[in-house]
């Protein structure tokens, strides 16, 4: 068994789907980037010298990545500036403090869902204690925890949007391509350094995915009060 990137993947968008039911939260695809922010930040501070990982296999049963230096991106100080930040954009191009306040809420969940499966390279403001659950160590627990909670999270979802027929074949696309990823992400080629490539593809597989979730958001009903529009 063969696991890659050093990533919890399609489980960062669960708290994205969950919110995104909610009648005044920013679009989809908004929050589908609000849920892997952290991560998009993460890869270009490794291109940019900032912080660092390195291979390492053994690190644990799932990532062969150590993540030694992330105090930036994967601490929760960390995270939640980058929520707030992102909030702050949100209510600056809409005005919308409930939907700003949603999407912050999302970066910041990213923290919480890596401590699920995280050995301990998460902190709480960039230096030690080290934090982290470790279920990458046990994948038996933590694949079906990663699928359990996206299809509970599409559930939610379906639930209080109602979507017709058009949006349940979008939200349809929007979660096979979800898990197509998810399996080459584990069951792919192992990786080898960290690189450009290896980054430009994370990025690309990131916005193509936000792009599609924007898309079936689009061809759903609004929730009952309609939302602003970032």
């Amino acid at each position: 068994m063969r696991f890659t990137l050093p990533i919890m993947f399609i489980g960062h968008w669960a708290p994205a789907l969950v919110a995104a039911a909610h009648p005044q939260a920013p679009r989809l695809g908004t929050l589908f980037i609000a849920g892997q922010l952290v991560d998009w930040a993460f890869f270009a501070f490794v291109l940019a010298d900032v912080e660092h990982l390195r291979l390492a296999p053994g690190t644990s049963v799932m990532n062969p990545m150590d993540l030694y230096h992330m105090p930036y991106t994967h601490s929760l100080l960390g995270s939640l500036a980058f929520g707030a930040g992102f909030a702050a954009l949100i209510w600056l191009f809409t005005r919308n403090r409930i939907g700003a306040l949603i999407g912050g809420a999302v970066v910041v969940s990213h923290w919480f869902t890596d401590l699920l499966v995280h050995v301990p390279d998460l902190t709480l403001w960039g230096s030690a204690p080290k934090l982290g659950l470790g279920l990458w160590n046990y994948p038996a627990i933590a694949m079906p925890l990663e699928l359990g909670l996206t299809a509970a999270a599409f559930a939610v979802l379906i639930a209080a949007r109602r979507p017709a027929r058009r949006g349940m074949i979008s939200l349809a696309i929007l979660a096979t391509v979800m898990l197509f990823v998810q399996l080459v992400n584990w069951f792919g080629p192992a990786p080898t350094e960290p690189n450009l490539a290896a980054a430009v593809t994370v990025f690309g597989i990131y916005g193509l995915i936000s792009l599609i979730a924007e898309w079936a958001d689009r061809r759903m009903p609004l929730p009952s009060i309609r939302r602003a529009n970032p």
